[in-house]
């Protein structure tokens, strides 16, 4: 599961780190500010970027709003959580096949939180993509599915995956990761030409071998009331981290 995400940087910054591999801009509308903690129960804004708008990086709330729901968004995500989607099954769920169809989207990060389990305790685990150039992260892209909600809002789910081998040691009791895609595939995750079974293959394949770190924050990320999109939400509260 990816319910919390952080994408700290400027926008400036962003489309210029994202240019060799994307090349996008912010859309003029779009109200993105920098985030240290992004907490998806809260709704708030991802940036995206769709099918239809391939080099614009646009808003979109957090938790996909199927078109059947799209009269009362708040009911909706009260009886159901569609921040994550399994990537195994969107072609079989109602609420994300066509989505997955015809409403595929990148979704921009730069880390997000997991939770390490240790002795019955959850411990939560900040994850990023440290380079010689970027060591407190690089900007990546989750594969996501959209849907709009009305003609000025949109909604989006991050898709999840088998943990591969450093995040089954992170995520130790779940076992999940978010679908973190390699740049080689961002066209064709956009493209719409793309079969179920070729984006099936692309899910299964496709995903970033870049390498991740993580280590343990601030016990801070699980209490209520607690303002937590601040920079030391971030830090490692241990100067020696397991992974």
């Amino acid at each position: 599961m990816c319910y919390s995400t952080a994408l700290r940087k400027e926008r400036e910054k962003i489309e210029k780190e994202l240019r060799n591999q994307i090349n996008v801009k912010f859309d003029a509308q779009s109200t993105y500010q920098p985030y240290f903690h992004l907490n998806g129960f809260t709704h708030g804004n991802l940036q995206i970027i769709k099918m239809d708008q391939p080099d614009i990086i646009t808003d979109a709330s957090w938790g996909l709003i199927p078109d059947w729901a799209i009269h009362n968004p708040e009911v909706f995500r009260k009886k159901s959580n569609t921040l994550n989607a399994r990537s195994e099954s969107i072609f079989e769920k109602p609420t994300y096949r066509d989505s997955a169809e015809n409403k595929r989207c990148l979704i921009l990060a730069d880390g997000f939180f997991e939770p390490h389990h240790e002795n019955g305790k959850a411990i939560p685990y900040f994850c990023y993509q440290p380079s010689k150039s970027n060591p407190k992260g690089e900007v990546f892209l989750f594969a996501g599915l959209y849907n709009e909600i009305d003609d000025k809002t949109l909604s989006a789910t991050i898709l999840t995956t088998e943990a591969n081998d450093f995040f089954m040691e992170v995520h130790n009791k779940g076992k999940r990761m978010p679908l973190i895609l390699d740049p080689h595939y961002f066209e064709d995750w956009l493209d719409e030409g793309m079969s179920n079974q070729q984006i099936n293959e692309l899910m299964a394949t496709g995903i970033s071998k870049k390498q991740f770190s993580a280590h343990p924050v601030s016990n801070d990320f699980y209490k209520k009331g607690i303002d937590t999109n601040k920079p030391y939400i971030i830090e490692e509260v241990q100067k020696n981290t397991l992974f």
